[in-house]
């Protein structure tokens, strides 16, 4: 949490646009207290948001009112567009790469002029850090295929425990 305060001063700081995605709704609320403590204006939308307060936020955020906007990952996948962010942070990473890849794709959009910037907060020695490295293999298992050359590994039970095992040895 004090990362993500850091990172969010320095961007509002510099006049950036945020979105900031968790798998989490908790998660995302403890954000919501500690970005009103900041004074931070934000807009924010979770599963449970209905479809016309889920307009409203969306076209709020894109109208210039909130700096930051809080989705959830499931919420915020598909069918969005929030051009006017141009960073993206992740706070925690989802076992798909390609489910966060999505999400990050809400400002790369028709409309979208500047660079857009994704961050993934992960903490060392975690299971976290360990999905980060799974999303690796992942996309470059799916590069090799793509690219025709002969990658046949894929993830067994055994590897999917080591992931959640935590030995002391974080490899």
């Amino acid at each position: 949490m004090a990362l993500l305060e850091e990172v969010v001063f320095e961007l509002l700081a510099n006049a950036h646009k945020v979105l900031i995605f968790s798998q989490f709704v908790k998660n995302l609320h403890l954000v919501q207290k500690r970005l009103d403590q900041m004074g931070v204006g934000y807009r924010y939308l979770d599963g449970s948001t209905p479809a016309r307060a889920r307009e409203q936020e969306i076209a709020a955020f894109q109208a210039g009112q909130g700096d930051v906007f809080l989705i959830s990952l499931k919420a915020g996948g598909t069918g969005i567009n929030l051009t006017a962010a141009d960073y993206v942070i992740h706070l925690d990473p989802w076992w798909n790469p390609a489910v966060e890849d999505q999400a990050a794709d809400r400002t790369h959009r028709i409309g979208q002029d500047r660079p857009v910037t994704v961050y993934r907060l992960v903490a060392e020695n975690t299971v976290e850090e360990k999905i980060v490295r799974l999303h690796a293999e992942k996309r470059e298992l799916a590069d090799g295929l793509l690219q025709g050359s002969d990658v046949s590994h894929q993830v067994d039970a055994e590897e999917l425990m080591q992931l959640l095992r935590h030995d002391g040895a974080w490899s």
